[in-house]
């Protein structure tokens, strides 16, 4: 029978009586890629649904996962949602308390946990936690403790329930204006509040976002990068790819996606900034190993790129001679260098969580990578604005989804109304209040300004603006993003908040810093050892003042410290998105930034 889809779990169970033996998921198990069915999928969501339902999971319950993403992970949420519960994900990086606050802030009973990693610790702070009952494993554990159990286990249990009714009433009585999952902000500010969102803001948004780019169905093989445990990850790269009928293909890590991308060769991706980056600085260090005629022909091509790009994402004709040079460098370069990325099959690329530098955003587009930068927060389940193939702008979010307002408030913050508007935060009444403005418009912190066609430029965080000690309002953001574009630069923070001038500190790309400083004859011990040489410093110091040349005086960056460590989720410097926590990496580098307004 047909389900409502007005629930995500109903858009699964059809799409899973639609496409039976054909590959819904595939994931790496020893060394190669491995396909569930849709069928068989189906079949676990079912049994593990009843096994939950053996075990005392009530409707409106919330179950709570601990894990990074896995077929499991994905088994997990649809059959909570499947009998009516919800779930909270919790980040596989997380420490043992930050999983607790959340298991207690949410009053979870039950717990999925991946391994025996996390196993260790949620024990370490079982002392803590309040109303949990059952922990289940995905990973075959061996504990003696009757209330952890394995998944295989559960499985079982609900393929040997003999109230298999239960399963399909539960299914057919989901509030589409119920709470589906409960995901809580990274706290970049304060303690993580739960956010609420419902199966209707998830089918709208999946719905909004199909309409954005309705060239994506069921032929399409989909690479999955993000967190679950992300609003961005989850309804674009999961449960959009659901509702279309894509090939999920899970990559293994952010250390292996351009492996993953090379063996599965993608045809639709959503990544974060920080892979384009990674991918334009690796690509140019290449380039300048090349022999002087390949160097000369690749910058040649990419000059061609930069001048036919706009004629390409306007979808307007090049005039012929540029047309010519273009399928010229189509054949020679671009073409060879998609296909060395495993990027040759790629109908669209969706960067989100963040901003992309201009020169990146231009350089993918220009090599015929249909890279598209789109806006949301966890808030608004997250998509609110996406640059299509009608309607693009260069440095903008492109165009609201639609059925989605956007306004800008006096002060210049974004507003936004629409069906992917949460519903709230979890028993925090007066912060959901607080988010809202008295006609309903949802308040998102971020600066920005609409164009004509309707394209939103995000100009800033408002709590991210820097006010200088001279009184002047500075974008530490886009200073940040030129910085990266230099491919000896990974990583930069702009510091200067009531300081009189700005400062930055910025981490080495050390595989390029090493062979530059090798091939100069310049020796060193340690990385530590070689951001304190003399010539190392005035190297940076050169490239700086080339990067920041177009900034105005406020802007401009008077001085900068090398750290010989990336930040890192460990440290607690990038959330799980991988966005900086600054006040961490003030905290965290106190010593080094006072040391540089030291007169």
């Amino acid at each position: 029978m047909g389900y409502s889809e007005k629930s995500i779990a109903g858009i699964f169970h059809n799409r899973a009586e639609k496409y039976q033996y054909e590959p819904c998921l595939r994931y790496k198990k020893d060394g190669r890629y491995t396909a569930i069915s849709w069928r068989e999928m189906q079949r676990m969501v079912g049994n593990l649904g009843l096994g939950l339902i053996s075990l005392g999971v009530k409707q409106d319950d919330i179950v709570t996962i601990f894990s990074e993403n896995c077929w499991q992970w994905l088994v997990a949420d649809l059959a909570s949602l499947s009998i009516g519960a919800s779930d909270a994900p919790i980040y596989a990086t997380n420490s043992g308390e930050e999983a607790a606050y959340i298991i207690n802030d949410s009053g979870s009973r039950f717990l999925f946990v991946s391994d025996q990693d996390h196993l260790d610790r949620i024990l370490g702070v079982k002392s803590t936690l309040k109303g949990l009952k059952k922990i289940i494993t995905f990973d075959p554990i061996e504990t003696g403790d009757k209330n952890i159990v394995s998944f295989d286990e559960v499985l079982r249990l609900g393929e040997n329930s003999k109230d298999n009714k239960v399963f399909e009433e539960r299914l057919l009585s989901i509030d589409p204006e119920g709470l589906a999952t409960l995901i809580y902000t990274s706290g970049t500010t304060g303690p993580p509040k739960g956010v609420m969102l419902t199966h209707n803001n998830f089918t709208a948004n999946i719905l909004q976002c199909y309409a954005s780019h309705p060239i994506i169905g069921h032929q399409d093989t989909a690479l999955s990068l993000l967190p679950w445990s992300h609003s961005l990850g989850r309804t674009v790269s999961v449960y959009l790819m659901l509702h279309i009928g894509a090939v999920l293909n899970l990559a293994e890590s952010f250390g292996t996606v351009m492996e993953n991308m090379i063996e599965i060769r993608p045809t639709l991706m959503v990544s974060v900034p920080r892979l384009f980056e990674k991918i334009h600085s690796g690509i140019f260090s290449k380039v300048e190993k090349a022999s002087p005629t390949k160097k000369k022909l690749f910058f040649w091509a990419v000059d061609v790129a930069m001048r036919a790009v706009d004629y390409k994402v306007q979808r307007k004709p090049m005039p012929w001679t540029l047309k010519a040079q273009y399928d010229l460098a189509e054949t020679l370069i671009y073409a060879k260098l998609r296909q060395a990325l495993g990027m040759d099959r790629i109908r669209i690329f969706i960067n989100g969580g963040g901003a992309l530098a201009l020169d990146i955003d231009r350089f993918f587009n220009g090599i015929g990578i249909n890279l598209h930068n789109g806006y949301g927060l966890t808030e608004t389940t997250p998509v609110t604005n996406v640059n299509t193939f009608e309607v693009f702008e260069f440095g903008s979010v492109g165009p609201a989804l639609a059925d989605t307002q956007a306004k800008i408030a006096d002060d210049g913050e974004i507003l936004i109304k629409g069906p992917q508007v949460m519903k709230g935060y979890f028993n925090r009444p007066e912060d959901t209040k607080a988010a809202f403005t008295e006609d309903g418009w949802f308040m998102t912190g971020d600066i920005g300004r609409l164009d004509e066609r309707g394209c939103l430029y995000i100009t800033d965080r408002k709590k991210d603006i820097i006010i200088t000690a001279g009184g002047k309002n500075v974008a530490p953001q886009n200073i940040e993003n030129t910085l990266v574009t230099d491919p000896f630069i990974e990583q930069a923070v702009v510091i200067g908040e009531g300081r009189k001038y700005l400062s930055a500190l910025i981490i080495p790309n050390f595989a390029e810093l090493v062979s530059y400083a090798k091939n100069q004859g310049i020796p060193f011990d340690s990385n530590e050892d070689l951001i304190k040489k003399p010539e190392i410093v005035s190297f940076y110091d050169g490239k700086i003042k080339n990067l920041m040349k177009d900034y105005a005086r406020v802007e401009q960056i008077r001085r900068f410290t090398l750290l010989p460590r990336e930040f890192s989720i460990e440290s607690g410097e990038l959330t799980p998105t991988l966005k900086m926590k600054r006040k961490i990496i003030n905290q965290n580098f106190s010593e080094p930034i006072e040391a540089m307004y030291k007169e």
